[in-house]
């Protein structure tokens, strides 16, 4: 959280009333030293230290914790920049507690652990993934695709509920980083959602890419 004590000093009393065991602290710092101990944060984007931006890309990077930004900036620059640097979900601020619950909770469907797997399978859900055998399984039912189509969803599948920009998911499956994704990605997407046999499977984050998982 940031520095603005009459936010937090309503909203923490609030989510407490809600269940939750919460804590606050008031650098970009005291959050990279502390965030291992937490199941999910609120990042105001505006710290005293730290861009909560690239708080929020420095955790990720060596961490999964549920992370949302609850912040005043409104504008469509800061939700991208926000989501790309691994925000699962963006609150603007003023919100209501029921909304800002509401929002926690869906995010931490998302990103709950799944029960343990063998070694080279990825499951999400009723979605399980082999890759020694190279197989998608859909309630046990084998799903038909390409190989482009297969790294795509393993990509995905690999983050249930993390947004991969066009620039990963070109550069991870199709080894381009240079490359435009023009169509290529479109198509790729749609061909899987029609095979998967639901469009809910793979989301479209607007101007920021895709992610497994529902919207």
């Amino acid at each position: 959280m940031g520095d603005k004590s009459q936010v937090s000093g309503g909203l923490i009393p609030g989510l407490r009333r809600h269940g939750y065991v919460t804590d606050q602290v008031r650098t970009g710092a005291q959050a990279l030293n502390e965030h291992y101990a937490a199941d999910l944060l609120l990042v105001d984007l505006d710290l005293p230290d730290l861009d909560g931006v690239e708080l929020c890309r420095s955790i990720r990077a060596g961490s999964d914790v549920a992370l949302i930004v609850v912040t005043d900036r409104d504008t469509e620059l800061d939700r991208v920049l926000s989501l790309r640097a691994g925000a699962d979900d963006y609150v603007v601020k003023p919100c209501s507690l029921t909304e800002l619950t509401a929002r926690i909770d869906a995010v931490m469907r998302r990103v709950r652990r799944q029960p343990p797997t063998p070694e080279g399978i990825v499951a999400a859900g009723s979605l399980r993934i082999d890759h020694h055998a190279r197989e998608i399984l859909i309630d046990g039912c084998p799903v038909d695709v390409t190989r482009k189509e297969f790294d795509l969803l393993s990509l995905l599948a690999s983050r249930p509920g993390m947004v991969f920009s066009r620039r990963q998911i070109m550069t991870q499956v199709w080894r381009e980083p240079r490359a435009k994704p023009g169509r290529t990605i479109d198509t790729h997407i749609s061909s899987l959602r029609s095979k998967l046999g639901a469009h809910g499977w793979i989301t479209t984050v607007r101007g920021v890419g895709f992610r497994l998982g529902p919207s």
